[in-house]
């Protein structure tokens, strides 16, 4: 399918394809995702395939239930199941950087001893880079995709208890609470992602599996759909190699969805530090005219490197976005729990909504990597109705709810009032999440540090590019 010229979704420069779905759901929190995917999984007939940035197969998909183990899932489906076939792809960096236990990967392999239970590290991927994307496709017709690894301290729920009994990896220990965000597709657009899912398989193993012919039908009864009979567009970012260019789809559809913000943005984003995604939003609040733009962002990242890389970047966009925003119209928020202030919930989640006009959800930062780099995958909505620009106006109302702590109907009526800022303002104090990023603009610099082109590379680390980057390094 071909867009037209004002759309924001065009094959070949915005997304790889734009693909039908009957249905489409936005799975908000871990819960929500691990429910229906533990659903999906017991529905599955012919090939079950999981390309991920990490991977725990001891991780329960209910915390509670010992039965809900991933790899007692997948092993006893196998089992039953003489036709169906697991394919697991995971980064093989991750057995390093990744928050999965180790020795689940490399040691405990007594459950994927089956010979259709095909475990695979990858490790065709340009230097200094990550198969970053997380999708889950099911029979070639149900495909999940989004920020949500199947590794620990993924699942929680919109209530996001302080000291919940419940939230507890393998190991039995707690962790904080976490926000995250997954979307579920079928039809032609989850064909779609299960022909990228197979090229990642055939080019990482070298074995080319064979597109599934019709398949029953995986979509769990429970799992209401956001949306039906949807356009979706599927975006990539894939770095170039030497037989194939890049692909920065990603980046294209970030910069058209800002450019064609009329009235508002929300992002919801674990890193936030590409001095592109500043030049968009730097040039709409500099617009006498332009949109509200609320940004959710996290305050203190885990890991150290996060915190350098990631975390000074950040300061320094939002430091330039203060600097720009002369009529008032920019709000950056952490998500915090009102009865500790300072206590943070995990923000990791990738979302854009622009308007009611687009929705774009999946793996991708705002950082460097995310746009040139890593191998990532989104998914977009955008409305060319009304019933999509209500669920794409909708959606935003429910997260903002969540954060919150008001009704997705409190926060649609207060918005239609006094706008998303002046929502947030009237509806936050006392009870909500949101705690505004004090943001001094004259407080540091305003452009990325020295060592981001090696800590945040836009481009593999082949000699060419370290030698660009060390010659902008000592210029300056």
């Amino acid at each position: 399918m071909t867009a037209t010229a004002d759309r924001i979704l065009e094959e070949g420069h915005t997304c790889w394809r734009i693909a039908g779905a009957d249905r489409v759901a936005v799975l908000i929190d871990g819960a929500a995702y691990f429910e229906a995917l533990r659903s999906a999984l017991e529905r599955a007939r012919r090939r079950i395939m999981i390309v991920g940035w990490d991977l725990d197969p001891g991780i329960r998909l209910h915390p509670a239930d010992p039965s809900s183990e991933l790899r007692l899932i997948l092993r006893t489906l196998v089992e039953r199941r003489p036709e169906l076939e697991v394919y697991l792809l995971i980064w093989d960096v991750a057995v390093v950087f990744g928050p999965s236990r180790t020795t689940a990967q490399v040691v405990e392999t007594e459950w994927q001893e089956h010979p259709r239970i095909h475990f695979r590290f990858d490790r065709q991927h340009a230097l200094g880079a990550s198969q970053h994307e997380k999708i889950v496709t099911i029979d070639d017709t149900l495909a999940f995709a989004g920020g949500i690894d199947l590794t620990v301290e993924r699942w929680d729920t919109p209530a996001h208890e302080l000291d919940s009994a419940v939230r507890r990896d393998p190991d039995g220990d707690s962790y904080d609470p976490v926000h995250d965000l997954q979307i579920a597709v079928d039809g032609d657009a989850a064909q779609a992602l299960a022909v990228l899912t197979c090229e990642r398989w055939q080019r990482a193993t070298g074995e080319a599996l064979v597109p599934l012919a019709e398949a029953a039908d995986p979509w769990p009864d429970e799992l209401v759909p956001w949306l039906t009979d949807a356009d979706v567009g599927i975006a990539r970012t894939r770095p170039a190699t030497d037989d194939r260019p890049a692909v920065t789809e990603v980046a294209a559809l970030n910069a058209a969805a800002l450019a064609a913000a009329r009235h508002s943005v929300y992002i919801e984003a674990q890193y936030l530090a590409a001095a592109p995604i500043a030049d968009r939003l730097v040039e709409l609040l500099e617009r006498p005219d332009g949109p509200e733009i609320v940004l959710l962002v996290w305050r203190q990242a885990i890991g150290w490197l996060e915190r350098f890389a990631m975390g000074s970047n950040r300061d320094r966009l939002l430091r330039r976005l203060a600097a720009a925003d002369r009529h008032g119209r920019l709000l950056a928020c952490w998500l915090g729990e009102p009865e500790e202030p300072q206590r943070e919930i995990n923000l990791h989640a990738k979302l854009l909504i622009v308007d009611d006009r687009l929705m774009r959800l999946g793996s991708s930062n705002l950082n460097y990597r995310s746009l040139g780099l890593d191998t990532e995958c989104d998914l977009a909505i955008e409305a060319e109705d009304e019933r999509t620009r209500r669920a794409i106006a909708g959606l935003r109302d429910q997260l903002l709810a969540e954060h919150l702590r008001r009704s997705p109907a409190e926060v649609g009526a207060a918005v239609a009032e006094h706008g998303l800022i002046g929502a947030i303002a009237r509806l936050n104090p006392g009870a909500g999440r949101l705690r505004p990023y004090q943001i001094d603009p004259d407080a540091g610099p305003s452009t990325p540090f020295p060592g981001t082109a090696l800590l945040d590379p836009s481009e593999p680390l082949d000699l060419d590019y370290l030698g660009r980057a060390l010659k902008r390094f000592v210029s300056g």
